[in-house]
């Protein structure tokens, strides 16, 4: 008897180390599948953009790293907070079934939430990217799926939407994709606001850091935003990239 229990006893932890081994095995694999998305090195044309930032910049309202961590911090992740991350935590949960109707009601409610063309734009072309980076080189079922149903529905693209698409494909949970969301926006940004003012790599990862410190609170807050209250109005950065569309020089296409 003592030889069975001990047998069956080993079984148990056998078949327990056997689960672990293959859960880590499956973080491991949308880990880098995040980690690859958020790099600088994947292709989605973000390095094109400040975001509205060089407009800004253009006015001298942001000139150095103090005028830069109160534009991060006063309308970047509250952006972030109020907008895309829960814009992203809405799509991923309608991937799900996937509930296609609702992915269309995001898709145009994440087009309409950005007053100015070119952010419109941008975010369209870097949507539209990501999309076909995670059907091309994957392969996946939801994401082909995804492409051909907002072709012949005319959906506009949206980098919070891709996210998702992006994070079910790859079997990501929600407080990872938007976790993975929240540094690429802000991480984009930073890599702009060193070619446009007089910063080096070491004060912008400084900041950077400054700002993944709220990303927990930032995550939990748009997890529990609910659709109707998502939205965030910013006439200040709106007003500078509509007159960065006529600027006489631009470095930025946004």
């Amino acid at each position: 008897m003592k030889s069975a229990r001990a047998i069956s006893t080993k079984q148990r932890s056998a078949t327990k180390t056997g689960d672990a081994d293959l859960h880590a095995d499956l973080s491991a694999a949308w880990i880098c599948g995040l980690l690859q998305a958020g790099d600088s090195f994947f292709p989605t044309g973000s390095y094109a953009h400040s975001f509205g930032l060089e407009g800004l910049a253009q006015e001298g309202v942001v000139r150095d790293r103090e005028t830069l961590k109160k534009f991060v911090f006063l309308s970047v992740l509250p952006a972030l907070r109020r907008t895309e991350l829960p814009l992203a935590a809405h799509a991923w949960r309608a991937f799900e079934t996937p509930d296609w109707k609702r992915v269309a009601e995001i898709s145009l409610l994440s087009s309409a939430l950005k007053t100015a063309s070119e952010a419109r734009a941008a975010a369209g072309n870097i949507g539209r990217q990501r999309a076909e980076l995670s059907a091309a080189m994957r392969a996946h079922p939801l994401a082909q799926e995804y492409l051909r149903r907002a072709a012949a529905g005319d959906w506009p693209f949206s980098p919070a939407i891709s996210a998702a698409l992006e994070g079910r494909v790859i079997g990501a949970p929600l407080t990872a994709v938007l976790a993975g969301a929240h540094y690429a926006a802000v991480a984009s940004l930073l890599a702009a606001a060193m070619k446009l003012l007089r910063l080096g790599q070491n004060g912008c990862q400084t900041l950077l850091t400054e700002a993944l410190l709220q990303a927990p609170a930032d995550i939990a807050a748009a997890s529990a935003t609910s659709y109707e209250e998502i939205g965030w109005f910013n006439p200040w950065l709106d007003i500078a990239a509509a007159r960065h569309e006529t600027a006489d020089g631009r470095l930025f296409i946004s």
